[in-house]
């Protein structure tokens, strides 16, 4: 992975993308106060040494910098320099496949919407189990590769299908025709699923999916788990035709069918055994 110092295709204006990165962007903070609420479920979240891995704006680090020990750390130099904040925290800016710490460093690692961007996952494993602390944790976050919403119109281009393609086939298929601009990315999007997630942290974690919660935070308002327009606007159609109460009544944190072809992104903790 090389380390991106070039102005990125996300501050392009003329990107088709560019107002849904933006909002993003925008909602850092409102995400890192969510992450917090979840975080909080198995972890008191103060006196804590905390990794936020892929950490892009900074509203997450932010956020917990205020009673924790944090380190921001991005692939991207630009998006560390534009972390700002009164909070004081550490940024780093390293290869997220050799991070630069020592053994049992943490006591929880945020990987916030970023393993769906990686090269290879299983170098990204070893090295997370290695910084992280014996009892420590991880935050994780990242769109459901089976979700019908995500079939409909991905998180990442707003295209159909491209959910449940590997990288390689979408980058042929989809963004040299539709996504000229992103053809060359080396991050781009390869989505999981929740039996993949499974799979991979079953063996030294204790998983816990968070759907629950994010459903009512959904249809409260929270503006740090959705952004774009097409989920924004089947959420607003929920709501006008009174379904939102049937939504949150159905939602569950089970490793269920709901979850595995529904919920758009999943939200976990992940408790080392």
């Amino acid at each position: 992975m090389e380390i991106e110092t070039e102005s990125p295709a996300w501050l392009d204006k003329t990107h088709p993308n560019f107002l849904r990165w933006q909002k993003g962007r925008l909602a850092a903070e409102a995400r890192g106060n969510f992450v917090k609420q979840i975080v909080s479920h198995s972890l008191e979240c103060q006196n804590l040494s905390v990794l936020d891995f892929g950490s892009g704006e900074g509203g997450t680090s932010k956020v917990f910098s205020k009673n924790n020990f944090v380190v921001s750390f991005d692939l991207s130099l630009i998006r560390l320099q534009r972390q700002i904040g009164l909070d004081k925290f550490y940024k780093v800016n390293g290869n997220g496949l050799i991070l630069p710490f020592r053994n049992n460093s943490f006591d929880l690692v945020i990987v916030q919407d970023v393993i769906e961007h990686l090269p290879t996952i299983n170098d990204f494993y070893l090295e997370i189990i290695r910084v992280l602390k014996p009892d420590g944790a991880i935050y994780l976050s990242t769109p459901n590769k089976l979700s019908i919403f995500n079939l409909l119109a991905d998180p990442h281009f707003g295209l159909p299908l491209v959910s449940i393609l590997k990288r390689e086939s979408i980058k042929k298929y989809f963004l040299k025709y539709f996504r000229k601009k992103d053809f060359e990315r080396a991050d781009v999007a390869q989505l999981l699923s929740l039996n993949e997630l499974i799979k991979i942290f079953n063996e030294d974690f204790d998983i816990h999916l968070h759907t629950k919660v994010s459903v009512v935070e959904l249809f409260s308002g929270n503006s740090g788990i959705v952004w774009s327009e097409f989920h924004l606007t089947i959420i607003r159609l929920c709501k006008f035709i009174n379904l939102d109460w049937l939504v949150t009544k159905l939602a569950n944190d089970n490793f269920g069918l709901l979850n595995k072809i529904f919920t758009p992104t999943f939200y976990l903790t992940l408790k080392k055994k």
